[in-house]
């Protein structure tokens, strides 16, 4: 059996390791799972037993061991085919990069995601335009901090060949151009995003360019 990805095409975590994958030309096998339809997929019994956390991305193994959460299956693929690189060596380099991954996967993600608007709305009463927000302030805060953390002087965030900020940092862009947020503030953001999507592994990852794309 390949490898298998339990993906959704507006998974913004599924979004980073497609890319991830695309750019170490590792093929997988795709499997949808839908967030919405049904009351969500993703808490069925079935893929529960493989990803106790409700969440896609999942990676399936040829042995059957599933992987969760984006950045570790992105870590795993980094062990599985170093080359390309998406971690510099140098280590205050390689801390840097993953410190803006984190800003993305660690500070705006947990609290911008799709349960947590459900949550809004049917516990606080949140109206779409809260909801909106919610987001869209989430977003400003990481993306003041990630416009000042990348670097001004390279064709990607952190050097001339994408790395794991780079990854995490469209697909936050995809998620933030969804909510509508006003992305002008941010330059050098948008700069990044502009020059990854030109690159055929981010591209055709994005999620309009899915199988499962509604």
């Amino acid at each position: 059996m390949a490898l298998k990805l339990y993906t959704y095409w507006r998974s913004t975590a599924a979004y980073r390791v497609r890319i991830a994958l695309n750019l170490k030309g590792i093929e997988v096998e795709q499997t949808s799972v839908h967030l919405v339809k049904d009351g969500g997929e993703q808490h069925s019994a079935e893929y529960v037993a493989k990803n106790p956390t409700h969440l896609v991305p999942s990676l399936e193994l040829e042995d059957g061991t599933v992987l969760a959460q984006s950045l570790a299956i992105i870590d795993y693929l980094e062990t599985l085919q170093p080359d390309p690189a998406l971690l510099p060596k140098d280590p205050v380099l390689r801390a840097k990069v993953l410190a803006a991954a984190h800003v993305v996967a660690m500070d705006i993600h947990p609290v911008n995601n799709l349960r947590v608007a459900a949550h809004l709305g049917a516990t606080f009463g949140a109206t779409p335009e809260d909801k909106q927000a919610w987001m869209c302030h989430w977003m400003t805060v990481g993306f003041e901090a990630l416009e000042q953390m990348v670097r001004q002087d390279t064709k990607f965030a952190f050097g001339d060949t994408p790395s794991l900020a780079d990854i995490c940092l469209v697909a936050q862009y995809y998620n933030a151009r969804r909510w509508g947020l006003d992305l002008t503030p941010y330059p050098r953001l948008t700069e990044i995003e502009q020059t990854c999507l030109a690159v055929p592994a981010f591209a055709n990852a994005a999620p309009e360019v899915q199988f499962d794309a509604q």
